[in-house]
């Protein structure tokens, strides 16, 4: 008998096809957030060429197919990005309340991407904030360190966005918000997890001293659909 496969090994697909199904677009067995909440699509495993034939029209000539941990492309496709990256799981990091963490709103979101822009956490979108609950941190007004739930499987909830102005590093802002975060998962009954990318070995050591544990080495890719 094949075991049931892991909500984490595609959390893309076990979120899409759970709490966030209600952002779900479908063609054929692939599945994608929309563009303007995550650039996140999944493909069965293994992928068929109808498979791919359904993401290329999701993306259209020309767009980029983003994967976490997917299959190679087919021939055709050229290869844009091919990051090495971790997954860790957080089943003993502390759930530590910050007051001073506060919960960003729509109305935040010029602020959040002027952030993200000048830290580079990852992919963050107009709407990437629907996704789940964001904090952030101010000082003297202005968004200084964010973090926030992103991905959304059974039984887990993706800690995502973690940034901190250059101006104000080395500060603990990312541990307050990360613990604020594992208090309102575990509130839910969940698990935090995230990802990074293997070569970011600050970030890793971070997460480590708060609990987080490698689950699983991943990929981070994106396949650019052929043109006509």
């Amino acid at each position: 008998m094949t075991a049931d496969p892991h909500p984490l090994d595609d959390p893309i697909r076990a979120a899409l096809t759970g709490p966030h199904a209600h952002f779900a677009e479908w063609r054929g067995g692939v599945v994608r957030y929309p563009v303007d909440v995550a650039p996140f699509l999944s493909l069965p495993d293994p992928a068929t060429d109808a498979d791919w034939a359904d993401a290329a029209a999701l993306a259209g000539p020309g767009g980029l197919v983003p994967l976490v941990g997917g299959s190679a492309a087919p021939e055709g496709w050229e290869l844009t990005m091919d990051l090495a990256g971790v997954q860790m799981t957080g089943e003993s990091v502390a759930a530590v309340p910050d007051p001073e963490a506060v919960r960003l709103t729509p109305a935040d979101v010029p602020e959040m991407l002027a952030l993200v822009a000048r830290t580079n956490p990852g992919p963050f979108r107009p709407r990437t904030i629907t996704m789940g609950s964001y904090l952030g941190i101010r000082h003297n007004g202005r968004l200084i360190a964010m973090a926030g739930e992103r991905l959304h499987p059974p039984g887990w909830t993706e800690i995502s966005a973690v940034c901190t102005d250059p101006a104000h590093r080395a500060q603990g802002l990312a541990t307050r918000l990360i613990h604020t975060l594992a208090t309102q998962i575990r509130a839910r009954d969940e698990l935090p997890f995230l990802h990074a990318l293997a070569t970011n070995t600050p970030a890793i050591h971070l997460y480590r001293s708060l609990g987080f544990h490698l689950r699983r080495p991943t990929t981070f890719t994106a396949a650019k659909v052929p043109t006509p």
